[in-house]
């Protein structure tokens, strides 16, 4: 029995169902080179815009809400979408970063520009290398919950990091 191929999404797919066009990160996974870093940068983009634009409405417990429903519904939209791709955690499912890094921007703001590059370069690190303790839940939790939880995960350590070195250091040191 063969296994099955491989699907390539592109934008008659992504168009194709509503949850392709969310765990395809609105079309930021579709970039041809490093799409988990497209769709980063669509999370980094579209909080510092909305939140800036719309600030009575983008507040911070406003964004805690659209995280906790956007990781939930990422769920049932991943594992759909890697169904549907016959990719299970395919890297143009995008949505499990811009979860994760949404939730690192609400913890960190408002801070510098440079704060935010370095929360987007050790997240992007942390996702990509996947270090202990992120690489055993990325080979264990499969599905849809998997697919969401390595990259909170990885959201955690970015954000534990900040607290330490923001435990460490005064606040003129600090990366704010």
């Amino acid at each position: 029995m063969n296994a099955p191929v491989k699907r390539s999404p592109d934008i008659s797919f992504l168009l194709s169902h509503p949850f392709h066009l969310i765990s395809l990160g609105f079309g930021s996974g579709l970039s041809p080179i490093m799409p988990g870093t497209a769709g980063t940068l669509f999370a980094w983009l579209s909080y510092d815009l909305l939140t800036c634009r719309f600030p009575s409405l983008f507040t911070p417990p406003v964004w805690a809400v659209i995280c906790i429903i956007g990781f939930l519904i990422g769920i049932k939209t991943c594992q759909t979408t890697g169904n549907a791709l016959n990719s299970p955690d395919d890297g143009s499912m995008v949505w499990d970063e811009i979860i994760a890094f949404w939730l690192i921007l609400l913890f960190i703001t408002p801070c510098s520009f440079f704060a935010e590059c370095v929360a987007f370069a050790l997240f992007r690190l942390l996702d990509m290398t996947k270090p202990q303790p992120i690489r055993f839940f990325d080979k264990h939790i499969h599905g849809g919950f998997g697919v969401m939880l390595d990259d909170i995960i990885a959201a955690f350590f970015t954000l534990l990091v900040f607290a330490l070195w923001k435990t460490c250091f005064t606040a003129d040191q600090l990366l704010y």
